[in-house]
């Protein structure tokens, strides 16, 4: 017998790290994500398998100080361990699937996390927790928005620690997410803005309020469907994140090129440092613009949104 489990990717529309110190964050789910099939086996240990990435690991992979090998193979143990503290979980082999690249910024291993734990367990507050201690793992101190998202969809308001608000959205979003190229690491990312707000700290919560800011006035254009206002708060958004060092040249770049095209706004989204970026824009045909302006110049990327009704996730 086998089990699926499946959840959306991400992307932040603003709010990312200064969500990890509680401070709002607004976020949507897309379409591309994950999936995972669960199957028990008579193994004395569980496996998991993610094909495109030639990856495998066992909960017995251990090197000669007890140490798991790997980051995947400790999440893959700690998910499971949560799981077996709220259901009876059996040895299993689980074959996992990604459309996200990872270290994007669209929430790929939270995607991984939530579909190989509704793989497992059906209860809804059980995948929560077993994403959350897979999640641990691999970014130290998660917000918890990426996986939050993965498992909604929609469009949410979060804040750390307490329950997401799921947003009625005014007006479809029409989005472009572009890849920089190289991919980052959160944890290193999140690791860089708690130094730098231990070193000017001044300087980081006067960046956090500003961005606190923005998120409430996105939340107002979102509600209200001001998609034009929605765009300029994304690069507000962007100037924030690329003064506490998060953005590179190939991310201001893709805003660049995309602005130039005709968005209405766009940042990158999730951690910086690499990944990925969002372009807000009008319609279908903006996105298209925006997708063969980011080819011309060497970029890829695909089209992505959320619907006006909160019934519905992400749609192309």
């Amino acid at each position: 017998m086998r089990t699926i489990g499946t959840s959306s990717g991400k992307v932040i529309l603003a709010g990312e790290h200064a969500v990890v110190f509680g401070e709002p964050a607004l976020a949507v789910g897309i379409e591309r994500g994950a999936s995972a099939t669960s199957r028990p086996n008579l193994a004395m240990c569980s496996r998991l398998i993610i094909p495109e990435w030639q990856l495998s690991v066992a909960t017995d992979a251990t090197d000669a100080t007890g140490e798991d090998r790997s980051d995947l193979a400790r999440a893959f143990g700690n998910l499971l361990d949560e799981a077996r503290r709220n259901a009876t979980v059996p040895e299993v082999d689980v074959e996992a699937h990604a459309t996200l690249p990872p270290g994007g910024g669209l929430g790929c291993s939270a995607a991984l996390g939530v579909a190989i734990a509704r793989s497992l367990v059906r209860d809804e507050a059980v995948v929560a927790a077993c994403a959350m201690a897979w999640e641990r793992v691999f970014h130290g101190n998660p917000s918890g928005i990426d996986a939050a998202v993965c498992m909604r969809g929609g469009c949410l308001r979060f804040v750390k620690g307490q329950a997401a608000r799921v947003v009625t959205l005014g007006a479809p979003l029409f989005l472009a997410v572009g890849f920089s190229g190289p991919s980052s690491s959160t944890r290193t990312m999140v690791e860089h803005v708690g130094r730098l707000r231990e070193n000017e700290r001044s300087r980081v919560d006067a960046a956090f309020a500003s961005i606190r800011g923005i998120v409430e006035r996105a939340f107002d254009a979102v509600s209200s469907g001001q998609v034009n206002d929605l765009g300029g708060l994304l690069s507000e958004n962007q100037r924030v994140l690329a003064e506490l060092e998060l953005s590179t040249p190939a991310l201001d770049r893709l805003c660049t090129i995309a602005e130039s095209a005709g968005a209405l706004g766009s940042k990158l989204t999730g951690a910086g440092g690499g990944g990925c970026v969002i372009a807000l824009c009008s319609n279908a045909l903006g996105v298209e613009r925006v997708l063969a302006a980011w080819a011309g110049s060497g970029f890829s990327g695909f089209a992505t949104g959320v619907s006006a009704r909160t019934d519905e996730g992400a749609y192309r």
